[in-house]
């Protein structure tokens, strides 16, 4: 089948960003005092795709519910600064020319259940900014994935579209949302269920 649009997550689908993101949690969690709770990518690994409170509960259990999510935003925060004063060579392999072959037949987005900033950054250091039609994250929304997706299409007035993605939480959004999922084996998770499976993302322009 062909779609119309194509939306993207970003970690695990367009780049790799564990150990940035590890490292600028790191640096707030220096600053605050609390350096025995640092993190490292393979601690970050099963927690990409879920939205920032279930990454605050699962790395900061020992606070209190505000507290968490407080410090949690400020790790965010600090990350954000990290990523944008950083080159950020951590795109997989062919992203930029496939987005860019991709948009001159479909229309182009991001759904991500990051922080608000994090969508711009990707798009900036991956070049993808002629291509992207629009973006919509958790720091935009407060709300699930699928229902972030659902209003990134009422947005754009998108009726035919999938959604490309490599966690069981994104397959989960696309049940919620009521679109296609296009699995990228090579991310991060293993779904239970997709409609179409690559195996690079270059994949994608011969699916």
């Amino acid at each position: 089948m062909t779609y119309e649009s194509l939306i993207f997550d970003i970690d695990g689908t367009l780049w790799d960003s564990r150990e940035l993101v590890a490292q600028g949690y790191n640096i707030q969690l220096r600053a605050e005092g609390l350096e025995k709770y640092c993190v490292t990518a393979q601690d970050l690994k099963p927690l990409f795709g879920r939205v920032m409170t279930e990454i605050a509960d699962a790395l900061f259990p020992f606070l209190p519910e505000g507290e968490r999510y407080g410090l949690m935003e400020r790790c965010m925060a600090t990350e954000n600064r990290f990523l944008h004063d950083n080159p950020c060579h951590i795109g997989y392999p062919k992203v930029a020319q496939t987005i860019h072959a991709l948009s001159k037949k479909h229309r182009l987005f991001i759904v991500s259940n990051s922080q608000r900033g994090y969508p711009d950054l990707c798009i900036e250091k991956l070049g993808l900014g002629e291509d992207i039609r629009g973006h919509l994250c958790f720091g935009d929304t407060g709300t699930s994935k699928g229902k972030t997706i659902r209003a990134l299409m009422e947005r754009y007035h998108i009726e035919n579209c999938a959604y490309v993605g490599d966690t069981q939480g994104d397959y989960e959004a696309t049940l919620e949302a009521g679109i296609p999922f296009i699995w990228a084996a090579y991310g991060f998770g293993t779904p239970a269920g997709f409609d179409a499976r690559i195996d690079a993302f270059s994949d994608l322009l011969t699916l």
